[in-house]
């Protein structure tokens, strides 16, 4: 599969994950072949941008047949590298922290969470129904580097956020996902994603306040 040589819209990756978890709800539901127009009013997208999203990384389907629902997770789980093992650590074992830690699709996803991390002493040494025991943030670095760990999530408070994210680097992480409510710096050759949560509330609001206004 070669994707074409162009830059690939954020939200075309986006919608790629969602069109997995729809395929694989199409699976269960005895779908073993669908058409974008299907799969556009599971994932509520339209039939169009399906088609244009795909189209970014080769032909797929039949012309008048559809797609083969199966080869068609299969390719797209290739194309965001969820084929691959990534392992994972979760620094912050707060109530955040422990949903993500307790969430069935990463393994799922190809995202296997090996380590947790926390500051309070009160917390270390517990045990994870994940079978993982929290260890101290003093053992980041030599754990990371010794269980070969690729990809941090950081759900710490804030004023920690920055210094786990440099004992993450240091132990060797390639990725990292920031879920605190600051933004931390990292070498270029990290990809790091910072996620608001706030933000994203403050969007929905902004978007139902304008239906409002509109009505």
């Amino acid at each position: 599969m070669k994707t074409k040589e162009c830059k690939i819209p954020e939200a075309t990756i986006k919608r790629l994950s969602t069109y997995i978890n729809c395929l694989e709800r199409l699976q269960v539901e005895n779908h073993p072949v669908i058409s974008s127009e299907l799969l556009g009013e599971y994932c509520q997208v339209s039939p169009a941008q399906i088609r244009k999203d795909l189209s970014y990384f080769g032909e797929f389907g039949v012309r008048g047949v559809g797609y083969d629902t199966k080869k068609l997770e299969a390719e797209i789980k290739e194309i965001l590298g969820l084929n691959n093992n990534w392992p994972t650590c979760v620094v912050g074992v707060g109530k955040l922290g422990l949903a993500l830690l307790n969430f069935a699709l990463f393994r799922k996803h190809g995202f296997s969470i090996t380590a947790a991390f926390d500051s309070d002493p009160a917390k270390v040494g517990t045990e994870l129904s994940a079978g993982i025991t929290i260890q101290p943030t003093t053992e980041i670095e030599q754990t990371v580097t010794g269980k070969k760990i690729l990809i941090g999530i950081i759900t710490t408070p804030a004023d920690a956020a920055q210094k786990v994210a440099e004992q993450l680097v240091a132990g060797g992480i390639q990725g990292l996902l920031n879920f605190a409510p600051t933004k931390v710096k990292v070498p270029e050759e990290i990809t790091l994603r910072n996620v608001s949560i706030t933000s994203e509330l403050d969007n929905l609001a902004y978007l139902m306040t304008q239906k409002r206004r509109r009505s």
